[in-house]
């Protein structure tokens, strides 16, 4: 009898999974949808989304701000960059005027519009920052070329000359689904991610000037297929995420991998469907979220666990101890 209930304990103890993570749901006075997403450290974050809306909170989640930007209420802010408490760029998206730049230098208190689009085809997608006073910001293509605009000083936006860059393809665009089709790493590079008729990823190493493509594995040839999310953990290794987000449960096409800082590009697998987020808690825990749900990776993004099948749209950590995703309809969530 106690060598049966011995063996009972160990088929136990195995079905349990070496760790527990779930998702712990804020409470944030709104109901704005939320795809940006900035965490400064484990106590100050930063999300952006419809409404004109921005929300913060410098005490780990305790207590959240609800900020409505002056003269924005008709704007969607897609991303969010923040570094610190008080400073924060954020950039709304859509055709012409709408696609817009503003800064805060003082916790949200009041915003300064840096930048608002005059090109009537153009339609801005993401912002990057290497730090606080250098940024980009990108369109999608006008006459098969992406727009970027950047800032030296923090405060001054000019248009960079792309003659440089390849040519964008028919139908290929980049998706403003969790501000992270365009990211700023180390202190010159820059990386945009596409989606539609192709899904490549474009490299700068000099801030924007000289630029090379590399082909992927990823989903594509419709408009809703491609690269939603680019993210790297150091100068070589990197991951990004998609699919076809009209149809959420396919699981093939939505991953792959770098180990050459994005010069070549390998296919993963084991995401539970369309994923428009991913980051690094470290070198070895990934997660990765979409609107079916939320999936981690404890062995750098080789095999994955699913977490819940909630729908969230951006997803960032600084360290093991601060993981964050917002979502629709004031989601903001931090993992447990």
């Amino acid at each position: 009898m106690a060598r049966i209930f011995q063996l009972i304990l160990l088929s136990l103890v195995v079905g349990v999974p070496s760790y527990f993570c779930q998702w712990v749901k804020q409470t944030v006075n709104t109901t704005a949808s939320f795809r940006g997403l900035s965490v400064v450290n484990d106590k100050v974050i930063w999300a952006s989304g419809t409404g004109g809306t921005v929300v913060r909170t410098i005490d780990g989640g305790k207590k959240w701000d609800v900020i409505q930007v002056p003269d924005a209420a008709k704007l969607d802010f897609r991303d969010i960059e923040a570094f610190d408490a008080s400073t924060a760029y954020i950039l709304s998206i859509g055709n012409g005027e709408s696609s817009r730049i503003y800064k805060t230098t003082d916790g949200g208190n009041t915003w300064v519009e840096q930048f608002r689009n005059k090109n009537e085809k153009a339609f801005f997608d993401a912002i990057a920052c290497w730090d606080r006073e250098n940024c980009v910001a990108m369109s999608d293509p006008v006459d098969d070329k992406y727009v970027l605009i950047g800032t030296r000083d923090g405060i001054t936006w000019r248009q960079i000359d792309t003659d440089k860059m390849p040519s964008a393809k028919p139908g290929e665009a980049a998706f403003a689904a969790s501000g992270t089709c365009l990211i700023a790493q180390g202190r010159h590079r820059l990386l945009l991610v596409s989606g539609g008729s192709d899904a490549r990823v474009f490299r700068s190493e000099d801030k924007g000037t000289t630029w090379f493509v590399a082909e992927t594995p990823m989903a594509k040839g419709t408009s809703g297929s491609g690269i939603f999310s680019i993210v790297m953990f150091n100068g070589k290794k990197g991951i990004i995420v998609g699919g076809n987000y009209e149809k959420p449960n396919e699981r093939d096409s939505n991953l792959a991998h770098t180990y050459d800082g994005g010069r070549t590009w390998l296919a993963g697998s084991g995401l539970g469907g369309y994923r428009s987020g991913v980051t690094y808690a470290d070198g070895q825990t990934v997660i990765a979220v979409g609107s079916t749900g939320s999936d981690i990776s404890r062995d750098g993004g080789k095999t994955w666990q699913n977490i819940d099948e909630l729908s969230y749209n951006a997803v960032q950590a600084k360290g093991s101890g601060s993981i964050w995703a917002v979502g629709e309809k004031g989601m903001v969530a931090r993992m447990k």
